[in-house]
């Protein structure tokens, strides 16, 4: 069987051809390999550069290739967090002509690390809880437009950092299957699987001395089941309110909004005898923020990144001499929006030396940069001001960031 190469960009096979694939995953020379952090995989899998783009390559049987690969784009067409898949080659043969094994490549998530890379300097609780509702927030996403993952775990997960929070990745869709809906027993054995795998994970942690000795890692492998069931419920249930009080809906929509979720449709029932109403979201959309940042500014961040930005947005045009809501004459937001992209915000993010930023996104180093000088504020009592902040940034704090975040190979 010839080489085949199935991608979804006409560009792809054409830079992927110039890879060693005549040769098992585990013997490709170095120079085609990138040394990037890699995760625990029941696979060989290698970092290689295939043009401009850093690809990840996992080698397996042709089948599950294919099937994971088109799992990756269903996600993809769903807006779920995952990896972003870039082909499938099969057909491959070593010098011999003996067959090799099919390779699935994705596209190299920058600026993320797998869980054992963050736990390589002990990983405060504090951080570990916010691990833990990323992940969380991955499922239950999954989880809404059907998708049983099988095999939830930090190993199979990436992770960036968001603003304060982190945004958890699918990486391994291998075990996944897509349903138009699931049922609580497939809810319940997806989230029974990601309790005994993370404890395990910790565990194993725990027994190479890289976790912090006040973590009991049954505990925090438990905890992701009751920040699921907690987000779950919140995105799911169902309220009954009194007949003509529609701002406790409007309320329920915005405590979704506030936690990063947009009803698409909803189902509203008045009761016979007209003394209620029931309200049921039926679809809930992720990335509440993102869509609204990114329909005003063209900036395409994570959720908490949005939040953060579209709250410094509101302050600064609310500084703005034709900033005048409801009043016809006064500047549209989105003509503001991209003013304060141009004035503010990308002056802001390119006063920062590249050499110093690390594997940090413009959105994560203007966030730092807003927590910093809300810090410095708080030292000073008043405002410091941004360009002050951004000073102060680059001379005291970037310089002494760890290992974690020096720059990676794009």
């Amino acid at each position: 069987m010839a080489l085949q190469i199935n991608a979804t960009n006409p560009e792809h096979p054409a830079l992927l051809l110039e890879l060693p694939w005549h040769l098992p995953l585990e013997e490709w020379p170095d120079e085609y390999l990138v040394p990037l952090p890699r995760g625990i995989s029941r696979h060989v899998v290698r970092y290689a550069r295939a043009g401009d783009e850093v690809v990840a390559v996992k080698e397996l049987a042709e089948r599950p290739a294919l099937r994971e690969y088109e799992l990756l784009r269903d996600l993809d067409r769903l807006g779920i967090p995952a990896v972003d898949p870039l082909a499938v080659v099969t057909g491959r043969t070593d010098p011999e002509g003996e067959p090799l094994e099919s390779v699935l490549i994705t596209r190299h998530l920058r600026g993320s690390m797998p869980y054992r890379s963050m736990f390589e300097t002990t990983m405060r609780p504090a951080t570990m809880h916010r691990l833990m509702d990323a992940l969380a927030v991955l499922l239950v996403r999954l989880h809404l437009v059907g998708f049983a993952w099988g095999d939830c775990s930090l190993s199979n997960t990436l992770f960036r950092r968001d603003a304060g929070a982190f945004a958890a990745y699918l990486v391994d869709a291998e075990t996944g299957e897509l349903h138009p809906e699931l049922t609580r027993g497939q809810r319940e054995y997806d989230l029974d699987l990601a309790r005994v795998n993370i404890s395990g994970e910790l565990l194993d942690l725990e027994a190479s001395g890289a976790l912090h000795p006040s973590v009991d890692p049954i505990d925090f492998g438990t905890e992701i089941c009751a920040r699921y069931e907690e987000l779950w419920k919140e995105l799911t249930r169902t309220s009954v309110y009194p007949a003509g009080k529609h701002h406790h809906i409007e309320r329920r929509i915005r405590r979704l909004n506030e936690l990063g979720f947009d009803v698409a449709e909803m189902q509203i029932e008045h009761a016979s005898n007209g003394d209620t109403v029931t309200f049921v979201p039926k679809v809930v959309d992720a990335g509440h923020h993102q869509r609204q940042l990114l329909r005003l500014t063209g900036l395409d961040t994570e959720e908490n990144q949005a939040r953060r930005l579209l709250n410094d947005l509101e302050s600064w045009m609310a500084t703005q001499d034709d900033y005048a809501p409801g009043d016809p004459l006064g500047a549209r937001p989105e003509v503001l929006a991209h003013r304060w992209v141009r004035e503010v915000f990308r002056p802001t993010v390119r006063s920062v030396p590249p050499e110093l930023r690390g594997q940090m996104d413009p959105a994560q180093i203007y966030h730092e940069l807003l927590e910093h000088r809300w810090y410095l504020s708080e030292r000073a009592q008043h405002d410091i001001g941004l360009e002050t902040a951004v000073e102060d940034y680059i001379q005291r704090v970037l310089p002494k960031r760890r290992e974690p975040l020096r720059p990676t190979e794009e």
